[in-house]
């Protein structure tokens, strides 16, 4: 008799998001819920606490009167009821862990497809910059984090740019994949930058730059997003982009005509996790939300 045949059915990886009760959290579930939907898979929201009623700077209005204490519980009720409102749907889990959020936010990450948090810190300087907890997520998540930035409307869908970036290093990096495949499902166009400088160094003396130094620089950029871009399929909607300037300055720019931009985060060096200075700039400073994809080639 021949064994039964035996499949395995794994669950997609969901999508997690942070809820802390404030507003600006509340738009972090609401891409979250977005990009759940898009991607055919659940959500998952996490309020972790350290005290048994919120302790934040102000909860949303959601939450009630502002005099009115609110519980945990509150918190994930607001987060779940928030998450439905645009996709009645989609499934969606919610707890409420008493442990510190980076903690409970990085444990939950590896088993996430991807991290949504906001942006506002325990000062309450909402939109303007980054809570220590999203800042730990982004540099040390083994998926990539979503950090909701920006004053405009906080959906993954309908932007109003239709178009989203991503930031090109010197080889191709699973920034450019997590780009090409958020820009496919969108039907948005994907602008893809490579920044180049001409180094001082560089004179007219020396022979292959005779005349043109800026010339060699821009052209190996030219090559070397084209080499970064061989495997975005062929139904997305590419347009390239060699810039001259620091990648930090050039991307930021770009930020304000797009929906999304996407940077990548290289591997743990001897030091351990680190954004490097570009993915640090715009996490703070970017006028639109921005996506850190750790490099897994």
């Amino acid at each position: 008799m021949k064994a039964p045949v035996v499949r395995e059915f794994t669950e997609p990886l969901p999508v997690v998001v942070g809820a802390d009760g404030s507003e600006p959290s509340l738009r972090a579930v609401d891409w979250a819920a977005d990009e759940a939907a898009l991607h055919g898979v659940p959500l998952r929201i996490v309020h972790a606490y350290r005290w048994d009623r919120y302790e934040g700077a102000a909860p949303a209005r959601e939450h009630g009167e502002p005099s009115a204490p609110v519980t945990p519980d509150d918190v994930v009720v607001v987060a779940t009821r928030r998450a439905r409102r645009h996709h009645p749907d989609l499934t969606v889990t919610a707890e409420a862990v008493a442990e510190e959020p980076e903690y409970v936010l990085l444990r939950a990450a590896r088993d996430a497809s991807a991290v949504v948090v906001g942006t506002r810190g325990r000062g309450g300087v909402a939109d303007l910059l980054l809570g220590s907890v999203s800042l730990t997520v982004a540099t040390s998540a083994g998926c990539p984090v979503i950090v909701i930035r920006g004053s405009h409307d906080k959906r993954a869908v309908g932007g109003r740019h239709g178009g989203i970036v991503v930031g090109v290093a010197d080889a191709p990096t699973a920034a450019v994949r997590f780009a090409s495949e958020e820009a496919r499902r969108r039907g948005a166009a994907l602008d893809a930058v490579r920044a180049w400088r001409c180094p001082t160094h560089d004179t007219a003396d020396h022979a292959l730059l005779a005349g043109t130094p800026e010339r060699v620089h821009e052209e190996r950029a030219a090559k070397e997003l084209e080499a970064a871009l061989a495997g975005v399929p062929a139904d997305v909607r590419l347009r390239r982009h060699t810039v001259e300037g620091p990648a930090r300055r050039v991307l930021l720019t770009a930020s304000h005509e797009a929906d999304l931009l996407v940077v990548g985060r290289r591997r743990p060096g001897q030091f351990g996790h680190r954004l490097g200075r570009v993915a640090h700039t715009l996490v703070h400073h970017s006028v639109c939300p921005v996506a850190v994809v750790p490099d897994t080639d």
